[in-house]
């Protein structure tokens, strides 16, 4: 009663206004699941492959036309009738479907789409939440999030490189106290921002993007922010940044050509995160050096592994085979997780027990272009890694996701705890 009986994709607009997919999928008992994939801009350049149609008349030739044929002809002939409760064969007939190594023939939106929209099916039939179809277990953890409350670099319209300037609420004692520190935070440094005459538009992830004297004033703004609040910097909240060093560096040299032009070899790069993680409430860095320098990565892991969890984005994109060899070169103590880097929900659950395995620690990511879709909430909650990184208290792309966090921990009651300080334990 679980075959796949129909795949239907339609073009839809994400958060950015630009065309990305909703797949539906539907089984031979009747049960229906949907999924809307998302897209990014700073992207790795081993990323899966997103497949545009490159039609200049339509959407600038970002739609994706061709991936919605893709899964309405090709993939739905593959899968009609294929068992939808065994998700790992599922997938691995679109790898094998698709036949290339970056998913570029069928379009990793495509084959992501359906991925996703099987395991809700899936989810629909046995009448349960994805997040115990993906991992049934007694007790779960909710999520640290991790609020991109100020936005720079490939993300905002502004003279700031670094990218994203996040709080997270390590230090309350559930979830939906979490959610509200951090709201009112939010709310704290908008008035902090109007009273020194700075713009309040936000960024493509709800973050606010004013013009800055320099890219370490967000800092002090944040940790102002936090203690008008009410709360304390260093005890209840703390600030984790994605620099996305890979933006703003050229030949090995880091260059922060939208703020102060300045320049820094890896070391000095190394030294600026290790003075600021001393100065502030500093606890975790992301893309703190380029995707390609990896002798970069090595000088920062020794220097700051011990005060920083140092997490790998465009260095790892989710792709276990390029995980297994940051790890075997001593890359990081973290990865982010972002399902459509790699294109499957099974690949995204093998990188994170790749990570467990090796004593990483992990966070599930949301992407820069979002929809309505919650796949990220469930994943966070199942595999109880702690962490989620889904942007800002506003724009509702991203609060849909904590809605449905709200929802899970209410469901779950007693059954739910919140991951806290246990998830950064290693820098506390």
């Amino acid at each position: 009663m679980s075959a796949i009986t129909n795949l239907r994709a339609l073009e839809i607009l994400d958060s950015r206004g630009n065309p990305t997919l909703q797949v539906a999928a539907e089984l031979a008992s009747g049960a229906k699941g949907s999924a809307r994939v998302p897209s990014g801009a700073s992207t790795g350049i081993n990323e899966a492959v997103e497949l545009r149609d490159g039609d200049s008349g339509r959407y600038a030739g970002k739609g994706v036309l061709n991936a919605r044929n893709n899964v309405n002809g090709e993939i739905l002939a593959a899968l009609r009738g294929f068992e939808a409760a065994d998700q790992r064969a599922v997938d691995a007939k679109l790898i094998a479907l698709d036949g290339t190594d970056n998913k570029g023939r069928l379009g990793a939106n495509a084959i992501l789409g359906v991925s996703m929209a099987v395991a809700h099916a899936m989810s629909a039939e046995q009448g349960r939440p994805l997040y115990q179809r993906l991992a049934e277990r007694d007790r779960y953890t909710l999520p640290v999030p991790m609020f991109n409350i100020m936005n720079g670099g490939q993300h905002a319209d502004n003279n700031v490189d670094i990218q994203e300037f996040m709080i997270l609420p390590i230090g309350l004692g559930t979830f939906s106290e979490a959610l509200r520190a951090a709201t009112e935070t939010f709310h704290a440094l908008k008035g902090i921002l109007k009273s020194k005459g700075y713009g309040t538009a936000v960024g493509d992830e709800g973050g606010f993007a004013p013009e800055l004297k320099s890219n370490e004033e967000p800092m002090e703004l944040l940790v102002d922010a936090i203690s008008k609040a009410g709360y304390k910097p260093g005890e209840e909240m703390f600030i984790g940044l994605d620099a996305a060093a890979s933006e703003f560096c050229t030949n090995g040299e880091y260059i922060f050509d939208q703020s102060d032009g300045s320049r820094r070899k890896a070391d000095e790069m190394a030294s600026m995160w290790s003075d600021w993680s001393a100065k502030y409430p500093l606890i975790s860095l992301e893309d703190g050096f380029s995707e390609v320098d990896h002798d970069g990565w090595r000088i920062g892991t020794e220097r700051l592994a011990s005060q920083l969890q140092l997490v790998g984005d465009d260095l790892f994109v989710t792709n276990p085979g390029i995980f297994q060899s940051g790890i075997s070169d001593g890359l990081g103590n973290s990865i982010l997780i972002k399902l459509n880097q790699i294109g499957t929900v099974t690949e995204t659950l093998d990188c994170i027990q790749l990570a467990r395995d090796h004593n990483y620690t992990f966070i599930i990511s949301h992407r820069s272009g979002e929809t309505s879709d919650t796949t990220i909430a469930d994943l966070a909650v199942a595999c109880g890694g702690g962490q989620i990184k889904t942007g800002s208290t506003c724009r509702s792309d991203r609060v849909a996701k904590y809605n449905r966090l709200l929802e899970i921990e209410s469901e779950l009651g007693p059954r739910a705890s919140y991951a806290g300080r246990g998830a950064f334990e290693s820098w506390l």
